[in-house]
């Protein structure tokens, strides 16, 4: 499980909630779309398809795009997102148990597969539950994009192997993409280990693995 997102140097990645925003460089965009070729699935939450209608598909290097996974308790994803017409394989829905049938036929006859998954303690998807599930249908490798619900629910549950941050050189003030993880010991805060940085364009790239 790979963890990749994009963020200022305040820890940003959008200005306000809901509203789009795209600081990286060209170089390191090519990095991303290198890494999307290198996983089976790409996971956002529903949020960020409703904000940006992401394609989640390979489009800067050669490459397999990989297949979609949205995050979507509630069965909110539009029938005609970019998703459904811009990628090889069919998204798979990830929802609660007992979804609306009427959405979930909707969101089927627009070529996505919806799977049930147990809640948890929160009322939220179950990640671990998730995983066993992907790793059941063969997936071996996850990218996980955001946006700042989803990376803080991955790293809450400390379910991400890895980790590859851009740090773009521009302040925003706005959404954070980590918020409370619940944590005030140092001696349990999370660490990342084998840590690698590289400058592409004005960008930083921090990479490593996270214990």
């Amino acid at each position: 499980m790979t963890l990749s997102y994009a963020q200022s140097l305040d820890g940003s990645i959008s200005a306000r909630a809901g509203e789009p925003l795209t600081i990286s460089g060209p170089e390191s965009l090519v990095l991303t779309h290198r890494l999307r070729a290198c996983h089976d699935c790409i996971l956002v939450g529903i949020g960020t398809v409703l904000s940006d209608n992401p394609r989640l598909n390979v489009r800067l290097v050669e490459g397999k795009s990989p297949r979609p996974i949205i995050l979507d308790s509630r069965l909110r994803l539009p029938a005609n997102s970019n998703i459904f017409s811009h990628n090889g394989a069919s998204p798979l829905v990830i929802t609660r148990e007992n979804p609306d049938k009427r959405r979930a036929q909707t969101l089927t006859d627009a070529g996505a597969t919806v799977l049930e998954v147990p809640a948890n303690a929160r009322g939220q998807i179950s990640l671990t539950s998730m995983i066993g599930l992907l790793a059941e249908m063969g997936v071996q490798s996850v990218m996980v994009e955001g946006g700042s619900r989803v990376i803080t629910s991955f790293l809450m549950a400390r379910l991400a192997d890895y980790i590859v941050l851009t740090v773009v050189p521009v302040l925003v003030g706005g959404l954070r993409a980590v918020s409370d993880l619940n944590q005030s010991d140092p001696g349990c805060f999370l660490r990342i280990r084998n840590l690698g940085h590289e400058w592409l364009g004005e960008d930083l790239i921090v990479w490593g693995s996270l214990l």
